[in-house]
């Protein structure tokens, strides 16, 4: 009996961050297994080469996911996009690139069904990253430092019977400053999308999943595959949707031997 899959016009994943312990590769090579679409955007930050560079972590479920998106390449005839984030900004010199059906580049016209959307992975707009590298990478440490915590805070919930819980979510939702930087990411990148005469705009790079109307500019942020576990496809009727991999699960489920997540991060709200 053939497995049952998901077919969509378009599947857009962004921050995967291959490399590094808190990747949920397993939960991404599931996701991307239970799909077929026509093409597969790669929206930066795939492979997070600055942990590499720190010796970082990389286990067989990151050599999958590489296979799997080259079985669909090559056995499924899907157009892929990879787009460059700023933890793989190792390819910014040798942009634009072109396989057959792959493509690597800065950033994407994608033409929906309703409209163009501009993609791109989102760190033009982040000072920090473009400007001050040195911070860039210190923030960095420090963010992996909060999920080293966060893992630990989150095993012991488990052995209480409590659900996970995410630091990081919590500090971007109480902290001031991280919401505000949130917002003028969220109006820097609609106005992006006007300049550019399209009706959206997909990004990634800020970690938070997001399917609104900013005055009259589609915007869909398609998360991460640290903490949210989410992504963006484009139905066969055009119709955009923001999908999370607990939901996903349940219409989807993981055969027997490979488990679902123990702890599952909470349902994304948008």
């Amino acid at each position: 009996m053939e497995k049952k899959r998901l077919r969509v016009r378009t599947v857009i994943i962004s921050d995967v961050h291959l490399g590094t312990p808190d990747c949920k590769a397993r939960e991404v090579n599931h996701f991307l297994r239970s799909i077929r679409c026509e093409k597969l955007i790669l929206n930066g930050d795939i492979i997070d080469g600055w942990q590499l560079r720190r010796a970082g972590h990389w286990a067989k479920a990151h050599t999958r996911f590489i296979r799997i998106v080259l079985k669909m390449l090559e056995k499924r005839d899907t157009r892929v996009i990879y787009i460059r984030g700023n933890h793989d900004d190792v390819l910014a010199d040798f942009l634009p690139l072109e396989f057959e059906n792959l493509r690597i580049v800065e950033d994407h016209l994608h033409e929906g069904l309703y409209g163009r959307y501009f993609v791109l992975h989102g760190d033009v707009f982040d000072t920090v990253t473009k400007n001050f590298v040195f911070l860039a990478h210190l923030g960095d440490w420090g963010y992996h430092v909060l999920l080293r915590i966060n893992r630990a805070y989150n095993a012991w919930r488990a052995w209480r019977g409590k659900e996970y819980w995410s630091l990081s979510k919590a500090i971007k939702a109480r902290v001031k400053s991280a919401v505000s930087h949130v917002s003028q990411f969220e109006d820097h990148i609609a106005r992006l999308a006007r300049d550019h005469h399209c009706v959206g705009v997909m990004c990634g790079h800020i970690h938070t999943p997001a399917d609104k109307m900013i005055g009259d500019v589609h915007y869909l942020n398609s998360g991460d595959w640290i903490e949210s576990l989410t992504a963006i496809v484009e139905h066969l009727d055009g119709r955009f949707e923001l999908v999370d991999f607990v939901s996903f699960l349940k219409a989807y489920p993981m055969p027997s031997e490979e488990p679902a997540l123990e702890t599952a991060p909470e349902l994304v709200e948008t």
